[in-house]
């Protein structure tokens, strides 16, 4: 097989779709990137809600990584599971998820689990939480930079939440948290403009708590789409999340993110209704569908040259359906190819990723963390 192959994999025929599909070599040299990218491990906590994989997990250990960041309890508990030593659930945890957070932290007590809150109520739910299992974790003020989803906007109102945090009996002060993904531009300097201008009140604030006499150890600030700005800036942690995999939004939308797609969905066509029509095994439950039907998946193209060119025109729980000029060269039956759009809510849809090294399936690695509770 060719270069241009990269993709493909021996023996596709005994494989049943559609399928998620790791490609091993392609991980480990993404992990390899970011690590390159922050210039070491130290100001890394990569986001593992992309893949929400143990096996994935296990590569980035063993590349020397240590600290990571999630959005779910379960994310929390595979990375204990997996040997983490530092653990930022980035997530307001509300109802009876404190508590599900202070039982694990006493289930793993050589894991440093941290937490965010923007609310003083949080603060002291979480707090107590923390006493009655007797452990104790951190806590990161969640700050909002303008994406007007989660966080406080700094100011005074911050300030009482992170006074709360000092105060509390069973937390410590973490830091900041900043997650700024509205801020997407394809140009890199107007981007990494925008960015600093985001984070210049959450450096006063920064400022003006350790006048307070509060520590601040840190400030985990951004995603993927940021992380090429905040790597430059030695006083925060960087939690890109899709680099590892990459997908075909990352780099359509960040042309200074140039990771590999790592990670590609196995389909068949089922039916030819038409012409220039193919239908493929790729449904709702198996392709992210929250973006517009046309920016869900981009098929590898004949000859692997590169996408298909093709529009689709339906997509349902099970099908979707392409309309392309091409669709006389394929055949009821055949193996397609295809990089998603957005990877992360992609990998949530399977129970499972094939795990290809050198064109041959190796492994399965389950992805353990789509289940929103695995034993806490």
């Amino acid at each position: 097989m060719s270069n241009t192959d990269w993709f493909a994999i021996r023996d596709s025929s005994e494989l049943a779709t559609p399928a998620l599909v790791f490609y091993r070599a392609r991980l480990v040299a993404n992990i390899r990137g970011m690590i390159a990218q922050a210039g070491g491990v130290d100001r890394l906590r990569p986001h593992i809600k992309t893949h929400k994989c143990a096996g994935v997990v296990r590569l980035m250990l063993g590349e020397g990584l240590s600290r990571f960041k999630c959005a779910t309890i379960a994310e929390a508990e595979l990375l204990g599971q997996c040997g983490a030593s530092d653990v930022l659930l980035a997530y307001q945890l509300t109802g009876p998820h404190p508590g599900r957070l202070a039982r694990l932290a006493g289930r793993y007590p050589s894991i440093h689990f941290s937490t965010v809150a923007d609310e003083v109520a949080v603060v002291s739910a979480l707090d107590s939480a923390a006493g009655q299992e007797r452990v104790t974790f951190g806590c990161y003020l969640d700050l909002d930079p303008g994406l007007g989803r989660s966080g406080v906007m700094p100011g005074e109102g911050a300030k009482d939440v992170y006074r709360a945090i000092v105060n509390a009996q069973a937390l410590e002060p973490g830091g900041l948290h900043v997650y700024d993904g509205h801020l997407r531009q394809h140009d890199p300097v107007e981007r990494a403009a925008d960015i600093e201008e985001a984070m210049r009140p959450v450096l006063e604030l920064r400022d003006e708590l350790v006048a307070e006499g509060w520590p601040v150890p840190t400030i985990v600030a951004g995603g993927t789409g940021s992380f090429p700005i905040h790597v430059r800036f030695a006083d925060r942690q960087c939690s890109p999340g899709t680099c590892a995999l990459s997908d075909v939004r990352s780099r359509s939308e960040f042309a200074d993110i140039d990771y590999e797609p790592a990670a590609v969905v196995l389909t068949r066509v089922i039916s030819k209704p038409g012409r220039d029509r193919l239908t493929l095994d790729l449904g709702h439950k198996a392709i992210a569908s929250e973006n517009p039907v046309e920016c869900r998946v981009f098929l590898l193209g004949p000859s692997h040259e590169g996408f298909m060119d093709g529009t689709v025109r339906i997509h349902s729980e099970e099908h979707l359906t392409v309309e392309t000029a091409s669709a006389a060269r394929y055949r009821v039956g055949e193996v397609l190819y295809g990089v998603p759009f957005h990877v992360c809510p992609t990998s949530a849809l399977h129970q499972e990723a094939l795990v290809v090294d050198e064109h041959r399936v190796v492994d399965r690695w389950s992805i353990e963390a789509r289940d929103r509770r695995l034993s806490v």
